[in-house]
């Protein structure tokens, strides 16, 4: 049986910004604990983990810079499968997309022969960079090492995304709607909210929370496998995954954990459930013809199918949680 949403839940809200209301959470919270009698997490014997990935202002508020479409009306669904277990769930954790105005991702990095920076959603291909069509505007050896191992991995191409989630502005806030149910949670059952932060190295990019996806550049290392994180997510008996993008963050570090499980523990892919109606993915850019690593819906629901047939499952906010 699933618990009511709180009296200050505002649907028409989820995906606005403005500041969390803290007193008045603090004082619903107790109250709501007390009259539907909810243990403290501590006292849970099967411990379920909620795992938001990226839940920012950046990608869920409509009118953000990189606003995933479809982001309000997953987070909508994931506040009301929150609320109603929120005697089941034991501890919520949260990454964060943590940016600076100069990094290799961000229109900044990169000029061309006139001085002009790119376009968001650009792609900077290796050639293009030895060729001279995008020069950076530090790191030059760094920079084209980095553009080739990257299409090297399979996945991505650099591509050149708005200024978002910078460190100290507002959308690198987690959405608000989305804070009011952590503070509610950590009231309710007396847990702290974890919060995980990821992206802040120039050099590379880290849509996984667990790991970049170049690790090494010039011989120097710029980033390595989050092991202290992946124990914490490992020590519960279940993971549920949400948030954005679908075929970026999130995809990312399912696949990280994937990887990291067959070579450790395959057994732990169990613990992983997917909330596929949680998450959206990027929308293509408009380039036609569109080359098949930017086609991100599609790459999203192949990975998806791929993590199930590796032993993850793929759930639905509607579907009942049971221990």
């Amino acid at each position: 049986m699933t618990l009511p949403v709180p009296d200050f839940f505002e649907p028409r809200r989820v995906g606005e910004v403005y500041v969390e209301r803290a007193a008045r959470i603090a004082l619903e919270a107790e109250d709501f604990a007390k009259r539907h009698s909810i243990k403290p997490a501590g006292q849970d014997r099967f411990k379920i983990a909620a795992f938001g990935i990226d839940v920012q202002v950046g990608f869920c508020a409509p009118g953000a810079s990189l606003f995933v479409p479809g982001a309000a009306e997953d987070s909508e669904r994931t506040l009301r499968w929150l609320y109603g277990n929120l005697d089941r769930i034991t501890g919520l954790c949260f990454s964060m997309d943590t940016h600076r105005v100069f990094q290799i991702f961000h229109p900044s990095w990169w000029v061309d022969s006139n001085g002009q920076h790119p376009a968001p959603f650009t792609p900077i291909f290796a050639e293009e960079v030895r060729a001279g069509k995008w020069m950076p505007i530090a790191h030059p050896v760094e920079s084209l090492e980095y553009t080739k191992k990257l299409e090297a991995s399979g996945k991505y191409v650099l591509t050149i995304w708005p200024y978002h989630t910078l460190l100290g502005g507002v959308s690198h806030a987690l959405l608000p709607s989305v804070m009011e149910a952590a503070l509610f949670h950590s009231l309710v059952r007396k847990r702290q909210t974890h919060f995980e932060t990821k992206g802040t190295h120039a050099l590379t990019e880290n849509y996984s929370v667990l790991s970049p996806e170049v690790t090494e550049l010039g011989g120097q290392p710029v980033g390595g496998f989050n092991t202290s994180f992946f124990k914490m997510l490992m020590e519960y008996d279940r993971i549920y995954v949400f948030g954005q993008a679908k075929s970026h963050c999130v995809l990312s570090t399912l696949a990280d954990i994937r990887d990291h499980i067959r070579s450790t523990d395959p057994g732990l892919a169990d613990k992983v459930w997917i909330l596929e109606d949680a998450m959206s993915p990027v929308p293509p850019p408009p380039i036609d013809p569109l080359p098949a690593a930017l086609d991100f819906p599609r790459i999203a629901d192949q990975a998806i199918e791929e993590l199930r047939r590796a032993g993850m499952h793929v759930v639905k906010t509607t579907e009942e949680v049971r221990p």
